[in-house]
């Protein structure tokens, strides 16, 4: 039984079962309320089986620590990954305006094109704006 996988309903309340519930399977994540009636039954997700040694779980960095704290160091982790990634980015474009003559060209060409588009935009708008407004 504790190799079937995919299981998803499974309800063994009142059925005298005895033992320990198999470890590593998906027998563990159901409640605990589908194994009511079974008074020899013990392991997770029930009482601990006699004779269970207290596992000594070593903490994962961030869980020692509050949820808040958690949550600060995982903040602080994305801003410096952030920072880290814009000024990678950064160096990038400006190393090849820098060193690319024909490219800085272009992309200040392509600034100048992008200035004039929008003072034109904003010139017409302002034009058919001013015209509704005296009408």
């Amino acid at each position: 039984m504790s190799k079937i996988h995919f299981l998803n309903y499974l309800d063994v309340s009142h059925n005298n079962l005895s033992g320990r519930i198999p470890s590593g399977t998906q027998l563990q994540s159901f409640e605990p309320s589908r194994y009511i009636g079974n008074a020899g039954l013990c392991g997770p997700p029930l009482t601990k089986c006699p004779g269970d040694k207290e596992l000594e779980v070593t903490p994962v960095v961030g869980e020692s620590k509050s949820d808040g704290e958690a949550i600060d160091e995982l903040m602080r982790w994305f801003y410096i990954g952030g920072a880290a990634g814009f000024v990678t980015a950064f160096w990038i474009v400006s190393g090849t305006l820098l060193l690319n003559r024909r490219a800085r060209h272009v992309f200040f060409q392509c600034q100048d094109s992008l200035k004039d588009w929008l003072y034109v935009k904003v010139a017409v708008f302002m034009a058919k704006w001013r015209r509704v407004a005296l009408v």
